[in-house]
Formats: C-alpha cells, structure tokens, sequence
C-alpha cells in the first residue's frame, strides 16, 4: 500500500484547521505562550507526552463497562472497539515520542524548560485529570477534544516538514526511527507519516463521537472503524 507522503502533507497544509472549541483554542494558546508559535521537536515533544494520556484513561472505563455490562452484547463490542482503537494508538502515539526523542540527541538539541521533569509532571497531571473527568462525565466530548488535539498535531508536524527542507536530505539510521517505520528514508518522510498518523488518530476520535462527516481520508488508507 503506497501512499505518496508528499502530497497528502501538502493536503494537511492546505487544510484549515478545525474551528476549535473554547477550550481547544485555550488549551493550544497556553501551549504556545509555553512552547512559542514556532513548530519545533521540542513543542511536538510536549504534544507526544500528553498525547497518549486520553486512550489510557477511555481503556479504564470502558474494561469496567466490560466488567459490569458483559451481558449487553452491543455495549460490550462498542467497547472493545475502543480499548483496541486506543491501546494500538497510545503504543504509535508512545513510539513517535521515542522518535522525536532520538532525532533531537541526533540534532544535538537539548530539552528546554518546558521539557524539564517539574513542568511534565505538571502538565500530565493536569492533564490527567481533564481527561479522567471528560471520559466519566461525557467521553463523546473527551473524543471531540481529542479529535482538535490530533488535527492541530497533524498542522503542527506539516508545518514542521515544511519550515525543515534539510530532513529531505538527512537518511535515517537510527534503530527507533527504524523501527516505526522501516520503510522509509529520510527524516522529512517520517515526520509527515506522524502526521498522517495524527490525522487517523483524528479520524477515529471522530467517528467515536459520532461525527463522521468530520474525517478526512487519504489515498492508499481506508478508513479504520
């Protein structure tokens, strides 16, 4: 299954973003206040550490709906859907911060203070606790979040391709980038594949909120769900 990475950043690029929520639109200003406007590894870093907090606390509620409904045949495989969406997409959101991390020791790039333990612990737990309360008290509005969460790191790493023309040149080597996706060459490709992940990511948050006229397909790869 090819898909030509090029064109669908171009796509992402040429895509407005979302119209955000109010607190979409605040979550992501405070971000930028903390990790500046400018899309870097640093800032993509941050986006990766929290970015696997939601599916972990959706996998928790709905084993215990698995628990206590295990009788409600549609309940139970609407949530098997979901446990098994998200475990496979906190392991890629996991795997994309290991890559990150690699390209920045690679680069020789430093963590700045916003990358530093206090603030992290911090964040996530912050974080945490959004998500908790999101996936308790409305998890199709935990999903929406996500969905604007995913699309802004789809942007994010686009912009990132573009505002970095020497990764088309930088082969990769490194066993981790390797591993993600041992397929391709350079380091220019690999930042658009995670952002092409991002954007399924969305697409998924999507369709689980029950808004399927949200999701944005690509050539090559069908929609999943």
């Amino acid at each position: 299954m090819v898909i030509d990475l090029q064109k669908e950043q171009k796509q992402s690029l040429n895509r407005p973003p979302l119209k955000y929520s109010a607190s979409a639109r605040f979550f992501f200003s405070v971000m930028d206040l903390a990790a500046g406007k400018q899309d870097t590894l640093a800032k993509a870093k941050l986006l990766e550490i929290l970015a696997c907090i939601p599916y972990r606390e959706w996998e928790i509620r709905h084993y215990l709906r698995l628990t206590y409904q295990y009788h409600k045949r549609k309940k139970v495989n609407w949530s098997r859907d979901i446990i098994e969406w998200g475990r496979s997409a906190q392991d890629n959101e996991y795997m994309h911060l290991l890559v990150i991390q690699e390209k920045m020791k690679e680069d020789g790039l430093k963590d700045p203070w916003f990358l530093s333990t206090p603030i992290v612990v911090i964040v996530t737990t912050l974080y945490i606790l959004l998500s908790k309360l999101l996936a308790w008290t409305n998890i199709k509005a935990g999903f929406r979040f996500n969905a604007e969460f995913e699309d802004h790191a789809e942007h994010i790493y686009a912009g990132m391709v573009d505002d970095n023309p020497q990764w088309e040149r930088e082969l990769v080597t490194n066993h981790v980038a390797l591993e993600y996706a041992p397929e391709l060459t350079n380091w220019a490709d690999i930042f658009r594949r995670i952002g092409l992940d991002e954007r399924d990511h969305r697409n998924h948050s999507f369709h689980f909120a029950g808004l399927p006229q949200h999701i944005v397909h690509y050539e090559g790869m069908p929609h999943e769900g």
